[in-house]
């Protein structure tokens, strides 16, 4: 049964308080990214409800859009439109090289030896499926097993799971510190000479925490396994190197990137892509098919069965180039200081708990904040932030587990970008305030 809200759906108007940017505590100045590039996104312009303007922090959900990606999505079906790999004519040349021209930005962006490892999918919960139904089918035995953690998004659970369910794999689980970080020392103790794989996100999409990826790709290799990377909430917000983070899978989804939907890719060592055997059968995978067997294609076409998002890999190419030409370094260094300025305001609320290490406790944490209400229900809390035409999350935003070794159903999550501005934390701020002590009042 669907959630519904016990709370009225909008406040009264003199609860409502209009956008009031004299708030801001410091002014922006020449980092300020947000005053750079707002301009560059038309739904950032769009007016939400009494007269007041769309603030949107619900960017760890799905990112919005440049005008450097539409046009690129535009000028492909305008001008571009074929299929790829082919054909012999011009437009499927031109619609080739733009969709292998995309492979490379992704192989550049993400530090890839060759653009041969990387693969383009649906999106990452395709791309760890991929890894989970290929590598894991073809290379575990029963009695082997993964290590996961308790903070994983359920993509990075469930095709777990379902392994483990065909091979008889066994699945761990390491656990969080007090402050909302992984317990590293709990990690270390869990791998052992049955470990195969460890499975872990960067950037956890709801406590935030910024785990040490190179610290466990040491620990697991030195057990002899590999070391598989969630990065989805990391790619948007900082540099990502794979050569560094000394990975040997790693998982990408565009839409997080500023690209468009339907779109991820996985990145993976050329010797464990060779090793491989095909994750879906059909067209351009093939080299030959006779009517009793068949032969694959060479990396990483025998991973990309069928007709690809053609549009949409030039769409992610473009929000790569948009990404870079900003600096991954410039965006991590702005997100930083709207996150510290996002706690300091949310900290100030009366009952209000934070999920995840502060930004004290770990200064390069993700750029979002989830947090519960003592006695309120973030969904309605979400939901008179809407009416003031700020966007939220609520939910338990595909951490399930995460939220039971909490003791709670869900948490309200605003999540950050460079785009966002300063004065936007600000009114959430006064907005969230005011609609905690209505529903106080009315509870």
């Amino acid at each position: 049964m669907p959630y519904i809200a016990s709370a009225p759906l909008s406040k009264p108007a003199d609860l409502i308080k209009a956008a009031d940017h004299s708030s801001v505590s410091a002014q922006a100045g020449p980092d300020d990214l947000a005053a750079l590039t707002r301009a560059d996104f038309p739904l950032l312009a769009d007016q939400a409800c009494l007269g007041q303007p769309l603030i949107y922090l619900d960017h760890a959900a799905t990112s919005q859009k440049p005008r450097a990606v539409l046009d690129a999505l535009q000028r492909y079906y305008t001008h571009d439109n074929a299929n790829v790999h082919r054909g012999a004519h011009q437009l499927s040349a031109r619609a080739t090289d733009a969709f292998e021209g995309a492979r490379d930005k992704t192989a550049r962006f993400v530090g890839a030896a060759t653009p041969r490892e990387i693969v383009f999918t649906r999106n990452a919960s395709e791309a760890i499926n991929l890894v989970a139904r290929s590598w894991g089918d073809a290379f575990l035995r029963p009695g082997d097993e993964i290590l996961l953690t308790v903070m994983e998004h359920h993509s990075n659970l469930v095709p777990w799971q379902q392994l483990a369910e065909r091979m008889g794999v066994r699945l761990r689980h390491a656990g969080l510190t007090a402050s909302g970080e992984l317990d590293l020392d709990d990690l270390r103790s869990q791998i052992s000479e049955r470990t195969r794989l460890v499975s872990v996100v960067q950037i956890s999409n709801t406590l935030g925490c910024h785990n040490p990826i190179s610290a466990i790709a040491e620990l697991t290799h030195a057990a002899g396994a590999l070391l598989l990377v969630d990065a989805c909430q990391s790619l948007p917000h900082l540099p990502v190197n794979v050569q560094n983070l000394r990975a040997d899978f790693l998982v990408g989804s565009s839409h997080k990137l500023c690209g468009p939907t339907g779109m991820g890719f996985l990145w993976a060592r050329e010797a464990l892509l060779e090793a491989m055997p095909p994750f879906l059968g059909g067209g351009e995978m093939i080299q030959d098919v006779y009517l009793d067997h068949s032969t694959w294609a060479e990396l990483p076409h025998k991973f990309e069965a069928g007709t690809p998002a053609i549009g949409e890999a030039v769409g992610m190419g473009a929000a790569l180039d948009y990404l870079s030409a900003l600096g991954l370094d410039r965006i991590h260094a702005w997100e930083q200081r709207l996150t510290a300025h996002l706690f300091q305001r949310l900290q100030a609320i009366e009952g209000l708990r934070v999920l995840g290490p502060t930004p004290q406790q770990q200064p390069d944490r993700g750029a979002l904040a989830a947090f519960v209400v003592e006695g309120l229900h973030a969904n309605d809390l979400a939901a008179l932030l809407d009416a003031s035409g700020i966007c939220i999350r609520s939910g338990h935003h595909c951490t399930q587990p995460l939220h039971r070794h909490y003791g709670i159903s869900g948490s309200a999550r605003a999540s950050l970008s460079f785009t966002t501005t300063l004065a936007e934390i600000d009114r959430f701020a006064e907005e969230l305030e005011s609609s905690v002590a209505f529903l106080r009042e009315h509870s």
